[in-house]
């Protein structure tokens, strides 16, 4: 990660998220997770529909405690 998304993330302008799911391969989006379905739903709806109703979903963004399926999340909210 901090040789390809965490510089990714840094360099984009400053409207921006970061989530990094625990344990997760390049085949995350392929499987069934709750996690990852409502962070890429709220995301496309924020920005490719423009419905600023989805900002909630994205800030202050997904729970990183203990049991969670996240394991980094980052964004310059508010958006």
């Amino acid at each position: 990660m901090s040789q390809h998304s965490e510089p990714f993330y840094e360099s984009l302008p400053p409207e921006k998220a970061y989530l990094e799911l625990a344990g997760a391969s390049h085949f995350a989006p392929n499987t069934a997770n709750t996690e990852i379905a409502v962070s890429s739903i709220a995301w496309l709806k924020r920005y490719v529909d423009n419905d600023t109703r989805f900002t909630q979903f994205i800030c202050p963004g997904p729970d990183t405690g203990w049991l969670s399926d996240v394991s980094e999340y980052r964004s310059t909210c508010p958006m």
